[in-house]
Protein backbone atom coordinates (compact mmCIF):
# COMPACT_ATOMS: atom_id res chain seq x y z
CA UNK A 1 0.00 0.00 0.00
CA UNK A 2 1.50 3.41 -1.09
CA UNK A 3 1.66 5.86 2.18
CA UNK A 4 -0.59 9.05 2.00
CA UNK A 5 1.06 11.83 0.00
CA UNK A 6 1.31 14.71 2.67
CA UNK A 7 0.35 17.77 0.74
CA UNK A 8 2.50 20.69 2.05
CA UNK A 9 2.48 24.97 1.08
CA UNK A 10 6.47 26.08 -0.12
CA UNK A 11 6.09 28.09 3.42
CA UNK A 12 4.76 24.59 5.34
CA UNK A 13 7.78 22.66 4.02
CA UNK A 14 10.46 25.24 4.89
CA UNK A 15 9.06 25.07 8.33
CA UNK A 16 9.31 21.16 8.55
CA UNK A 17 13.22 21.13 7.20
CA UNK A 18 13.87 24.02 9.65
CA UNK A 19 12.37 22.05 12.74
CA UNK A 20 14.22 18.85 11.65
CA UNK A 21 17.27 20.34 11.31
CA UNK A 22 17.18 22.64 14.72
CA UNK A 23 15.97 19.09 15.93
CA UNK A 24 18.45 17.05 15.05
CA UNK A 25 21.59 19.92 15.32
CA UNK A 26 20.81 22.10 18.68
CA UNK A 27 18.31 19.72 20.55
CA UNK A 28 19.99 16.77 20.41
CA UNK A 29 23.25 18.36 21.79
CA UNK A 30 20.93 19.89 24.32
CA UNK A 31 19.29 17.03 25.74
CA UNK A 32 22.78 14.89 25.79
CA UNK A 33 24.54 17.91 27.78
CA UNK A 34 21.19 17.77 30.42
CA UNK A 35 21.88 13.50 30.31
CA UNK A 36 25.86 14.00 30.96
CA UNK A 37 25.18 16.44 33.76
CA UNK A 38 22.76 14.06 35.83
CA UNK A 39 24.71 11.01 35.48
CA UNK A 40 27.20 12.72 36.94
CA UNK A 41 25.09 13.50 39.81
CA UNK A 42 25.54 9.77 40.88
CA UNK A 43 22.56 7.15 41.21
CA UNK A 44 20.19 7.47 38.68
CA UNK A 45 17.32 5.26 40.30
CA UNK A 46 15.95 8.49 41.92
CA UNK A 47 17.43 10.97 39.49
CA UNK A 48 14.47 12.98 38.36
CA UNK A 49 16.83 15.25 36.37
CA UNK A 50 17.99 12.22 34.52
CA UNK A 51 14.28 10.28 34.10
CA UNK A 52 13.55 13.67 32.77
CA UNK A 53 16.47 14.49 30.24
CA UNK A 54 15.55 10.86 28.89
CA UNK A 55 11.42 11.33 28.37
CA UNK A 56 12.59 14.71 26.46
CA UNK A 57 15.18 12.77 25.05
CA UNK A 58 12.97 10.41 23.65
CA UNK A 59 10.07 13.41 22.70
CA UNK A 60 12.85 14.52 19.92
CA UNK A 61 13.63 11.31 18.83
CA UNK A 62 9.61 10.67 17.82
CA UNK A 63 9.28 14.10 16.62
CA UNK A 64 11.89 13.43 14.37
CA UNK A 65 11.23 10.69 12.80
CA UNK A 66 7.77 11.95 12.46
CA UNK A 67 9.30 15.03 10.51
CA UNK A 68 11.01 12.47 8.72
CA UNK A 69 7.94 10.67 7.62
CA UNK A 70 5.82 13.42 6.66
CA UNK A 71 8.98 14.65 4.16
CA UNK A 72 9.79 11.68 2.58
CA UNK A 73 5.82 11.63 1.37
CA UNK A 74 5.37 15.11 1.10
CA UNK A 75 3.88 17.09 -2.26
CA UNK A 76 4.12 20.80 -2.61
CA UNK A 77 1.30 22.26 -3.79
CA UNK A 78 3.19 24.44 -6.82
CA UNK A 79 1.00 27.76 -7.46
CA UNK A 80 1.48 26.96 -11.39
CA UNK A 81 -0.48 23.78 -11.34
CA UNK A 82 -3.46 25.49 -9.87
CA UNK A 83 -6.23 27.26 -10.84
CA UNK A 84 -4.97 30.70 -10.17
CA UNK A 85 -8.58 32.10 -10.42
CA UNK A 86 -10.63 29.83 -7.56
CA UNK A 87 -9.86 29.25 -4.19
CA UNK A 88 -7.25 26.42 -3.67
CA UNK A 89 -4.44 25.33 -1.10
CA UNK A 90 -2.55 28.36 -0.43
CA UNK A 91 -4.51 30.79 -0.71
CA UNK A 92 -6.24 33.05 2.39
CA UNK A 93 -9.55 33.49 2.88
CA UNK A 94 -11.98 36.05 4.56
CA UNK A 95 -14.89 34.49 5.12
CA UNK A 96 -18.66 36.36 6.72
CA UNK A 97 -20.38 33.58 9.12
CA UNK A 98 -23.84 34.72 7.87
CA UNK A 99 -25.35 32.86 11.45
CA UNK A 100 -23.25 35.03 13.69
CA UNK A 101 -22.42 37.78 11.64
CA UNK A 102 -18.67 37.92 12.31
CA UNK A 103 -15.92 37.72 9.95
CA UNK A 104 -13.08 34.83 9.80
CA UNK A 105 -9.42 34.78 8.19
CA UNK A 106 -8.08 31.30 7.58
CA UNK A 107 -5.27 30.35 5.24
CA UNK A 108 -6.09 26.65 3.09
CA UNK A 109 -3.09 24.54 3.82
CA UNK A 110 -2.44 20.41 3.34
CA UNK A 111 -3.42 18.45 6.86
CA UNK A 112 0.15 17.94 8.04
CA UNK A 113 0.13 22.16 7.69
CA UNK A 114 -3.22 22.64 9.60
CA UNK A 115 -3.44 24.26 12.94
CA UNK A 116 -6.39 25.91 13.56
CA UNK A 117 -5.24 28.12 16.12
CA UNK A 118 -2.79 29.52 13.94
CA UNK A 119 -5.91 30.29 11.52
CA UNK A 120 -4.21 27.53 8.71
CA UNK A 121 -7.16 25.08 7.78
CA UNK A 122 -6.99 22.14 6.02
CA UNK A 123 -7.89 21.39 2.30
CA UNK A 124 -9.15 17.99 3.77
CA UNK A 125 -11.71 20.16 6.53
CA UNK A 126 -15.49 20.65 5.89
CA UNK A 127 -14.74 23.98 5.23
CA UNK A 128 -11.85 23.79 3.51
CA UNK A 129 -13.39 21.35 0.66
CA UNK A 130 -16.23 23.49 0.94
CA UNK A 131 -14.73 26.48 -0.26
CA UNK A 132 -11.85 25.53 -2.49
CA UNK A 133 -12.93 26.38 -6.32
CA UNK A 134 -15.23 28.96 -5.37
CA UNK A 135 -14.46 32.90 -5.84
CA UNK A 136 -15.00 36.04 -3.73
CA UNK A 137 -18.41 36.79 -3.38
CA UNK A 138 -20.04 33.33 -3.36
CA UNK A 139 -21.82 31.83 -0.86
CA UNK A 140 -20.98 28.42 0.50
CA UNK A 141 -22.62 25.91 2.69
CA UNK A 142 -20.47 23.74 4.93
CA UNK A 143 -22.13 20.21 6.22
CA UNK A 144 -20.82 19.04 9.66
CA UNK A 145 -21.68 16.67 12.09
CA UNK A 146 -23.28 19.20 14.07
CA UNK A 147 -25.29 20.75 11.23
CA UNK A 148 -24.88 23.48 8.25
CA UNK A 149 -23.21 26.52 8.29
CA UNK A 150 -23.20 28.95 5.46
CA UNK A 151 -20.78 31.34 4.64
CA UNK A 152 -19.87 34.54 2.29
CA UNK A 153 -16.30 34.15 1.04
CA UNK A 154 -15.82 38.63 1.49
CA UNK A 155 -12.01 38.07 -0.03
CA UNK A 156 -9.65 35.00 -1.20
CA UNK A 157 -6.42 35.81 -2.64
CA UNK A 158 -2.82 33.75 -3.16
CA UNK A 159 -0.63 34.08 -0.14
CA UNK A 160 2.65 35.63 -0.73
Amino acid sequence: MEAKKNILTAEGLKALEDELETLKVERRKEVSQKIKEAREQGDLSENAEYDAAKDEQRDIEARIEEIEKILKNAEVVADEELDSKTINIGWTVTLLDIEYDEELEYKIVGSTEANSLKGKISNESPLGKAIIGHKAGQKVTVETESGSFVYKIVKAAKAK
